[in-house]
């Protein structure tokens, strides 16, 4: 009963003063919303279990080299190692494909998960309707069956069941709905269906052991076997395929991490920090409102006096205290509850790609259970220390005063709280501060292309309709051709891949007439498919020698060459002319003009095509602006190994979004069931690339920016307050002749002691902290001096102007006012 009666008197206290109870929720409602928000990511990507069961034994596995770690598996190695391994109670492949679904309705681009039959029992995941893929459809051959997501089928199909066992038309081929996948399955992340990988492996080029065709692993683990020992099983694989196939298979190795760790460990490191930095912000919310808290603590005295003479013990004092206080965070709390649901959607909004798992984050009851303990901690926290002060008081002596009690002894308590305000403020400026100098950098890199009115979308054509090098060829220069009367448009070219993040392919070569590389050790390239004028359309500059023209085609090819030839090989075989990267000329022909050099694709084997450089060009950014892959690049002509996959770039002399009505017009005037997707420009391309980064900059700078109003208010409280409680002191020194300049300096100096005193420890703690940042930096070193300074100057400058206004109240103190007050 006593509990209500304190909540109850509490309550009715707290609406007695309404600005203090609205100043100290607002301010608890910052610091837990935006805990709260920064909590619901962390738990959805890194705290929260993979939606599948015992998702704790599921791993990723692809291959790797001393090249490069993250190489994708190939088909016969796959094969083999389900067949060897000894961890595995099932292990699968997947990688990603994309088709043209035609014949009802607008022709539209999906994109597929390519997967083998296995996948669906090492996630444990069933069809919704229907069935999954059994092993006898994941063979070459094997009649074309397809499963569709939960969210193709309500958006395109109308969310009717009839669609099991009927065929659609995906790539002009008829494939059977055989499944349905629950919602919100979605693995890999962003498909709209799944087909069988096995048919994919009657292709030659899949049977090599050295095609990588895109394939990653997904493995369960068996029961206590551990990740170690399933690497030490897997690379024990690996050495006897070295052994068998040494030409192919040099020093690869297995590499097996987490399925978890495999999406979050890029992101991790931030998500700690931001989680770190928002608790800064709530600690000093914390002591804003204890601030406050000790103040009302002043004013309360008399009344604490009263209660303790008529018996009240101490902790009952000390009791009524926090109750109050922890209804004050409790209501923070609620409100940042709406607070927290408000920031997670602006998260999502500003990097809707750059958080992995974002689907996921919601506010679940983890995170709701999160709120209520931080309320509770917070309002702890924050009301300990004016309790205590509240409940030792001298209770005759207060009783006896008249004025104002004596304050003295909570003045070194709000200084101090003022000064870890100043300290923690200080931190988060720093860092905030870092990430627009790195965010600045990474805008000022020359990406080695402009991206000023530029438009790109993809096309992929149906291999049973366009089967042959020459349909590929005729569609694509009809395109171009066709683009390129249109209204507005200055050039328009063909690329495999684009730079930053879509990208081309890898592939091994060598030099001919230079020492051949040692085993394992074939140096990699960056290689991309493009039409001649490429290079105009993104503003590429020639250093050396010529651009491709259309005479680099396939005439050269002989029937004698094509002989015996796949059409994988043959079409391979296509390539005489490449252009390199003027980093590949620095560091493979530093003393010689690399121009009609001889490049020999994949490798030593003297079968291989051999490519002449006809020209050098400027390096491109292929990976991202803050990233390099340390390869070389390499460009080869479109019309000598023609795709049924490219990327169309379109530059134009004005908004390149008006041109997106024209650019899909002009593709279904060639072929009306061909869609296009992956619509953007390149504006959006550079954006997107940059999306995680934005992101940090600008959670970090809210927090910085709110942090810093708060230490605003925190010095300015504690200054007026203090000029509140020695108006007769400040009278007295002016009657005996103090000037307005001493009252200046005597208020502002207090204010600057506890400044300075709170920017020496922030500065200590910002050198030892930013540290853990260097990872999200990029060119700026994390001790940067620059910031440091500018970041302690503008604080100082803030913390000066909130010390101003109170002094010049205290200026106009009239003297004979404040003695006779006295």
């Amino acid at each position: 009963m006593t509990f209500f009666q304190d909540l109850r008197y509490g309550m009715r206290m707290l609406m007695k003063q309404p600005l203090f109870t609205l100043v100290a929720v607002l301010a608890l409602t910052l610091g837990i919303g935006a805990n709260t928000a920064i909590f619901s990511v962390v738990n959805a990507v890194l705290l929260r279990p993979l939606p599948y069961e015992e998702s704790d034994r599921l791993v990723m596995v692809n291959e790797r080299s001393e090249q490069m770690d993250g190489m994708s598996i190939s088909y016969p190695n796959f094969t083999d190692w389900k067949a060897q391994n000894r961890v595995f109670e099932n292990f699968a492949v997947f990688n990603r494909g994309s088709y043209n679904l035609t014949g009802i309705g607008e022709p539209e681009r999906l994109q597929a998960g390519q997967v083998s039959a296995d996948l669906f029992s090492v996630l444990r995941v069933n069809a919704w309707r229907g069935r999954v893929f059994t092993n006898d459809e994941d063979q070459p051959g094997a009649q074309s069956v397809v499963m569709l997501s939960h969210g193709l089928w309500k958006r395109r199909f109308g969310s009717d069941e009839k669609i099991l066992n009927q065929d659609i038309t995906l790539n002009n081929r008829s494939y059977t709905v055989i499944g349905i996948m629950p919602e919100g399955f979605l693995f890999p992340s962003r498909v709209d269906m799944w087909v069988p990988v096995g048919p994919l492996s009657a292709q030659e080029s899949w049977k090599q052991r050295g095609n990588h065709p895109g394939l990653y692993g997904v493995g369960r683990l068996n029961p206590g076997v551990t990740i170690e020992q399933a690497r030490a099983d897997m690379d024990s694989i690996a050495e006897n395929l070295e052994k068998q196939y040494p030409d192919s298979n040099q020093g690869n190795r297995v590499r097996i991490v987490p399925l978890l760790e495999n999406y979050v460990q890029d992101i991790r490191p931030a998500l700690w920090i931001l989680l770190s930095a928002v608790g800064m912000v709530l600690l000093i919310a914390c002591a804003n409102v204890a601030n406050l808290l000790l103040a009302r603590a002043t004013t309360r005295q008399k009344e604490m006096a009263v209660r303790v003479a008529l018996g009240a013990s101490r902790w009952r004092i000390i009791r009524q205290m926090l109750t109050e206080s922890v209804v004050l965070a409790l209501v923070g709390g609620g409100l940042g509850l709406l607070l927290a649901n408000w920031g997670v959607a602006l998260i999502l909004a500003i990097s809707p790609n750059g958080i992995p798992r974002s689907r996921e984050v919601d506010l679940d009851l983890r995170v709701l259970g999160f709120t209520l303990l931080i309320a509770v901690l917070t309002g702890l926290l924050f009301g300990i220390i004016p309790a205590l002060q509240a409940s030792r008081l001298d209770v005759h002596g207060t009783l006896k005063e008249t004025g104002r009690g004596n304050t003295g002894r909570h003045h070194w308590l709000r200084s101090g709280l003022v000064i870890g305000e100043m300290a923690m403020t200080l931190i988060l400026l720093v860092g905030a501060g870092l990430l627009i100098r790195s965010f600045y950098q990474l805008q000022q890199v020359n990406p080695g292309f402009s991206y000023d009115n530029l438009l790109s979308f993809s096309v992929s054509l149906p291999q049973k309709k366009y089967q042959t090098d020459q349909q590929r060829i005729n569609f694509f220069q009809q395109v171009i051709q066709n683009l390129q009367s249109t209204a507005g448009v200055e050039h328009v070219g063909l690329a495999s891949g684009l730079p930053l993040g879509n990208n081309g392919w890898q592939t091994s070569f060598t030099i001919d007439g230079q020492p051949p590389p040692a085993p394992g050790q074939t140096p990699l390239l960056e290689a991309c498919l493009v039409s001649p004028d490429y290079f105009k359309a993104m503003n590429i500059p020639l250093i050396r020698g010529r651009y491709f023209t259309e005479q680099d085609n396939r005439a050269h090819l002989t029937e004698e060459k094509l002989r015996g030839l796949s059409p994988d090989m043959a079409s391979y075989m296509g390539l005489n002319a490449i252009i390199i990267d003027e980093e590949f000329a620095r560091r493979y022909f530093p003393d010689e003009d690399p121009i009609g050099k001889h490049i020999r694709m994949g490798g030593t084997d003297p079968k291989n095509p051999v490519a002449t450089v006809v020209g050098v060009v400027g390096r491109v950014k292929m990976d991202g602006l803050n990233t390099d892959s340390n390869r070389v690049q390499g460009y080869f002509p479109f019309l000598q190994t023609p795709q049924s996959g490219m990327t169309v770039v379109v530059k134009s002399s004005g908004d390149p979004v008006k041109m997106v009505a024209a650019a899909r017009q002009q593709i279904l005037a060639v072929d009306h069931d061909q869609p296009i997707y992956e619509i953007r420009t390149m504006d959006e391309i550079k954006s997107e690339s940059i999306s995680t980064e934005r992101l940090n900059l600008t959670l970090l700078g809210i927090f910085a920016g709110v942090a810093l109003i708060l230490a605003l208010i925190g010095i300015y409280g504690v200054m007026s307050y203090a000029v509140s409680q020695r108006t007769n002191e400040i009278g007295i020194r002016m009657a005996l002749g103090a000037q307005i300049s001493d009252v200046m300096k005597m208020v502002i100096g207090e204010g600057m002691k506890m400044a300075v005193i709170g920017l020496s420890i922030g500065l200590a703690g910002a050198f030892a902290v930013t540290r853990f940042m260097e990872g999200m930096l990029f060119g700026v070193k994390p001790t940067d001096l620059t910031t440091f300074a500018a970041v302690s100057v503008i604080l100082a400058g803030v913390a000066l102007v909130a010390c101003f206004v109170p002094a010049r109240r205290a200026t106009k103190v009239d003297p004979m006012i404040a003695l006779r007050y006295e």
